[in-house]
């Protein structure tokens, strides 16, 4: 998928890029796959506030996906490429041979019209989902489940990859797009290819307003507060710190505390 730019009319638009949406071939998404999906603004039960920087932003309804894929056997063939406002990766709508629907994650190279199947009978072939006992040593793969028949819980989002390594006993190797070598069991499935939507990393948002519309509020400096919200508030005009060093919201140093707990 390629990058947007646009022209420089206000000094935002300079830096600004965004997604051409070259991949996406259906607009609307498949309405007996949506489910409603409420915020909270960062409350918990009580109302409090416990995560700062959430709230607003555009309506989403969660999209459906199918992560176990345990639909073994039958092919289905791939209707269209959805975008998805809840993850980076795009999704790929697809249509099983009795009629049934699911949205998958979509890996690159997956084109409308193209065949994809589960089950240890399947080819390795972009898109398709075997048990990691029936996938070649050295396959780049997605979706990858950590306990069986819990559906793909790792390497999800968008142009992200794992290797597999090698395969010993009941477990095979996996190297993760961190770099971390992990051993998963062989029971486990995973789907073939890299994650689709690579550029999305590359993306300036470019200015406040567009984060807004993903539900992100603004940072506030504690030193422009007042006392009863934070420990660097009050005093008259600009002044320091008045404590031995910077302090979170709630009091806790914020340079240099260690946090590594005692063996």
């Amino acid at each position: 998928m390629g990058i947007k730019t646009y022209n420089p009319y206000t000094p935002s638009r300079r830096q600004m890029t965004g997604s051409d949406f070259s991949e996406i071939t259906k607009k609307t998404p498949e309405k007996s796959l949506l489910a409603p999906k409420s915020r909270q603004a960062g409350r918990n039960n009580q109302g409090k506030i416990t995560v700062r920087h959430r709230g607003g932003g555009a309506k989403k309804k969660y999209r459906i996906i199918d992560f176990k894929r345990r639909k073994d056997g039958i092919a289905a063939t791939v209707i269209g490429i959805e975008y998805d406002p809840n993850r980076t990766a795009n999704i790929a709508l697809i249509c099983y041979e009795d009629g049934e629907k699911a949205y998958i994650l979509a890996p690159e190279g997956l084109k409308d019209g193209m065949k994809v199947m589960n089950g240890p009978e399947a080819e390795v072939r972009v898109g398709n989902c075997l048990p990691l006992s029936q996938i070649p040593v050295g396959t780049q793969i997605h979706n990858i489940e950590l306990h069986p028949g819990k559906g793909g819980q790792m390497v999800r989002s968008a142009g992200n990859s794992a290797q597999l390594m090698a395969k010993e006993g009941k477990y095979a190797t996996l190297r993760l797009p961190s770099g971390e070598m992990r051993m998963v069991p062989l029971e486990c499935r995973a789907s073939i290819g890299v994650v689709g939507n690579g550029d999305h990393n590359l993306i300036n948002i470019g200015k406040a307003g567009r984060t807004r519309h993903m539900g992100i509020r603004p940072t506030v400096r504690g030193s422009v507060m007042n006392p009863n919200d934070h420990p660097h508030g009050g005093g008259e005009g600009k002044t320091g710190i008045g404590r031995p060093g910077p302090c979170t919201p709630w009091g806790k140093p914020a340079l240099g505390l260690k946090t590594r707990k005692e063996k």
